[in-house]
């Protein structure tokens, strides 16, 4: 499965960005993620949406601003931001993998990642 990262740029404190991640390859049996690196940080989780989107899970900073979502029919994830922080800044990763629901959070259970788009929050 090879992954293709996109949406990303220069938005100010409040705005709104989409993010999408298509795949090519099977798509439509892997729990998909978000991560995001900050300079100089770890990659962190973002958000996740298991396979069939019936259920999707968030870094309790982003809940209820952010919103991921999957176009199986389309092979791709999306991940709607609204009211951005300065703290959202980083390169944005998408991943897809099958973990456990106790290791979805980890970046060492994702088999396959994009190659990261750029989002800067301006103040």
């Amino acid at each position: 499965v090879q992954l293709q990262a996109s949406g990303g740029g220069l938005v100010q404190v409040g705005g709104s960005l989409r993010l999408s991640c298509t795949a090519s390859g099977t798509f439509t049996s892997y729990t998909m993620a978000w991560f995001r690196q900050a300079p100089g940080m770890e990659r962190e989780f973002v958000a996740a949406i298991r396979s069939s989107g019936g259920s999707t899970y968030y870094k309790d900073s982003v809940k209820g601003r952010f919103t991921v979502s999957r176009d199986n029919a389309r092979n791709t994830m999306y991940l709607q931001m609204n009211s951005l922080k300065p703290d959202d800044t980083g390169i944005y990763f998408c991943a897809a993998g099958r973990p456990a629901l106790s290791a979805i959070r980890l970046t060492t259970v994702y088999y396959y990642w994009g190659q990261g788009t750029l989002v800067t929050v301006s103040s």
